[in-house]
């Protein structure tokens, strides 16, 4: 009994843990993206974030709208302001003309990958000063975190 209080009391401070470091890293980690976009692609957020599903495979406005969770109105004037901008393309599919189906630009996949590659250097700016056992500690706590809260099992 002991050692199952024990257990408990661990647990409990690890999610308290968790509480206070991943939402504060993450709204960083988004701050900082949200800056490169605007500041200097003159992208929204969500515009961001559509380009990237799109480049992730989300080829519809509906597509779309299930996976931010936001109303389809909304999506279509954020890609209409993407298509105004170049950075996305649509296309009537073959089969069926009322599908509608979303492709990046060449000038859409290379502000990703600025946007992208800008954060990645930010990021690793932050993490320079860990130690290789401690970067190899957060490798590691992130592959359990991934495989606990990625796993419908669980």
């Amino acid at each position: 009994m002991v050692v199952e209080a024990a257990s408990q009391e661990i647990l409990q401070r690890t999610i308290d843990h968790f509480w206070e470091t991943i939402p504060p890293v993450w709204n960083r980690v988004r701050l900082h993206v949200r800056s490169i976009a605007t500041e200097n692609y003159d992208i929204s957020v969500e515009q961001f974030h559509i380009l990237r599903h799109v480049r992730k495979g989300m080829a519809s406005v509906s597509e779309l709208a299930t996976i931010r969770q936001i109303s389809r109105p909304a999506v279509s004037q954020a890609v209409n302001l993407l298509v105004e901008k170049g950075l996305l393309t649509r296309q009537h599919s073959s089969d069926d003309r009322r599908y509608v189906e979303l492709q990046l630009t060449q000038s859409g996949n290379e502000m990703l990958n600025g946007i992208f590659d800008g954060n990645r250097a930010w990021m690793m700016e932050k993490l320079a000063g860990l130690s290789p056992k401690e970067i190899a500690c957060l490798n590691n706590a992130m592959i359990v975190l991934g495989t606990i809260f990625n796993d419908s099992e669980r």
